[in-house]
């Protein structure tokens, strides 16, 4: 499939630039940050450089376009991994080229996951109307402190909003699900990983279903995530979720 990605719920990964700078617990032990450290780049906190990527590494989106519309399918792309689109040193002109990249690539369904969703609706293409028909709008929440992200991120059109709870650090008993598609769940690896309790991912699974909402379990996560596996009670979730038609109007 010309996948290039690791991560259990996409297939591809794009980072415009690497870098930001930790806002909330889940942030802790960023496994971003520990990967730039390692490459040798000092890209991490409010008063670093980003690091700006190539124009060659600008052009492999497009080329999973063209190989998607080949093969008749559609590739998802997480972006981004190394960075948070919507943070506030954004560098200068890379966000719009970003925006460009993605109407340049119809067949990249692009998963846009950020901690800033009340910076999203401020930041969007002038022509973005009901949303995008190939981008998903995503927000992490690990814990009841920031259940406020999610308002944000419903209040802006799209054809799928999305939640990453992970690394998921406590429980999530009353998840808001109104104008949410899809719900991915997963507890935090390394070496220094918090444990989650398996209490609060049957919750949400459950809360998930009764609402109607697809659930991707990703991963129990853990010092050696490998050994933990990723499935809850003897069944792998790998659900996805469908377009919505008619997204809600920005408040």
């Amino acid at each position: 499939m010309g996948i290039n990605s690791g991560i259990e719920w996409t297939t591809h990964t794009f980072n415009p630039w690497w870098g930001c700078t930790k806002i909330s617990a889940g942030c802790k032990f960023c496994y971003a940050e520990a990967l730039s450290k390692r490459y040798g780049f000092d890209v991490w906190g409010a008063g670093k450089h980003r690091r700006l990527m190539s124009d060659n590494h600008w052009k492999g989106p497009v080329k999973w376009d063209a190989e998607a519309k080949r093969k008749n399918m559609r590739y998802r792309v997480f972006c981004a991994s190394m960075a948070d689109v919507f943070e506030e040193r954004a560098p200068e002109g890379q966000l719009e080229r970003l925006w460009n990249l993605i109407c340049q690539t119809p067949n990249l369904d692009w998963q846009l996951l950020t901690k800033r969703p009340e910076r999203i609706a401020d930041h969007l293409p002038k022509d973005w109307g009901g949303g995008y028909e190939n981008v998903w709008l995503g927000t992490s929440v690990e814990d009841e402190h920031v259940l406020d992200r999610i308002k944000y991120l419903i209040r802006v059109p799209a054809k799928v909003r999305f939640l990453s709870l992970e690394p998921l650090l406590g429980p999530l008993h009353d998840l808001p699900s109104q104008g949410i598609d899809w719900v991915i769940v997963g507890g935090e690896s390394g070496p220094k990983a918090r444990p989650v309790d398996p209490a609060w991912v049957r919750d949400i699974r459950d809360q998930c279903l009764e609402a109607g909402v697809a659930f991707f379990f990703k991963q129990w996560g853990g010092k050696r995530k490998s050994k933990t596996g990723r499935k809850l009670d003897g069944r792998t979730w790998n659900q996805y979720p469908d377009a919505r038609p008619q997204p809600a109007p920005l408040a």
